[in-house]
């Protein structure tokens, strides 16, 4: 069972990926969960704070799952090391693995569809889903695959990536996700192959 602050994060998710970041209040919150303000008010300062709750969230879970599927969690310049020793099977195995986080993971998913509906009225959240969503995993992958020798890592890059942001969006409509993932699986390993030939 989920604790209250837990409750709070998750419930201020479902409001910000329906209605907006803005247009949600903590008293919509607290509603939500059948608490008063200042019950909430116990756990998290102000909205603000629930926020940045969640990225602190999302910021730990990416780091998690990188360190499980033993790829770098950092930057190429940090640990570059480490980027020269991850193989195209690590690499398929790490995205088949954020496929399905994007996609089925409850608080994850809610962030995504955060981002995309605020995208364009914030700032701030335009950047978030480009670090997230877009330019971040795209520049992480085009080093790694520099990383692997590869003469052209931008485009090799965007060929594995850009299924995946696809299959999300395809995801999100679909009366059954799992056929979804699947082709998401049998794109991966394909480009996974056509990494391991341009390595050659």
């Amino acid at each position: 069972m989920r604790g209250t602050k837990e409750r709070i994060l998750l419930t201020a998710l479902q409001l910000f990926a329906r209605d907006g970041y803005e247009a949600v209040s903590v008293s919509d919150i607290a509603e939500q969960l059948g608490i008063t303000k200042g019950a909430l008010y116990r756990h998290y300062k102000s909205k603000r704070d629930i926020f940045n709750s969640i990225l602190a969230r999302m910021e730990q879970r990416d780091a998690e799952l990188a360190r499980d599927s033993e790829v770098p969690e950092g930057t190429k310049e940090e640990m570059e090391e480490a980027y020269q020793a991850v193989s195209p099977e690590q690499i398929a195995a790490f995205s088949k693995t954020m496929l399905r986080y994007w996609a089925e993971d409850e608080f994850a998913s809610l962030f995504r569809r955060m981002l995309i509906l605020e995208q364009f009225r914030d700032p701030e959240m335009g950047r978030l889903r480009q670090q997230y969503l877009v330019s971040g995993p795209l520049g992480y992958l085009t080093d790694l695959f520099a990383a692997l020798g590869l003469p052209e890592p931008q485009k090799a890059a965007a060929e594995f990536y850009g299924p995946m942001f696809l299959l999300w969006s395809v995801y999100d409509g679909a009366e059954d996700g799992r056929t979804v993932l699947a082709l998401g699986d049998e794109l991966i390993d394909a480009a996974a192959v056509r990494l391991e030939k341009g390595k050659e």
